[in-house]
């Protein structure tokens, strides 16, 4: 993770990837959450999907349905473990 809170992806089947967390003191809009069609309302905390190669494509994703997204397209975060894995809780 970079200093400023980005994680870049670069290895995902959706291509490269930059991955911005944004606080709920920055979410000012409501936005569309692709992955569940959701409202994610303002003053909601979420995350930015930018496309490296195409920035003008990028998504804001609930948390939740970002890594939902991720584990059905095979990604998992943690390169050591498989993309089924889940943490021990």
């Amino acid at each position: 993770m970079g200093s400023d809170g980005r994680l870049a992806v670069e290895d995902s089947p959706l291509g490269p990837l930059v991955v911005k967390p944004i606080q709920p003191y920055q979410a000012r809009k409501i936005y569309l959450c692709p992955g569940c069609g959701g409202d994610i309302g303002s003053g909601v905390g979420h995350l930015v999907v930018i496309p490296e190669h195409a920035p003008d494509l990028r998504r804001h994703w609930h948390r939740g349905c970002w890594f939902k997204e991720m584990r059905r397209v095979g990604y998992s975060a943690d390169p050591g473990q498989p993309a089924d894995y889940r943490s021990p809780t």
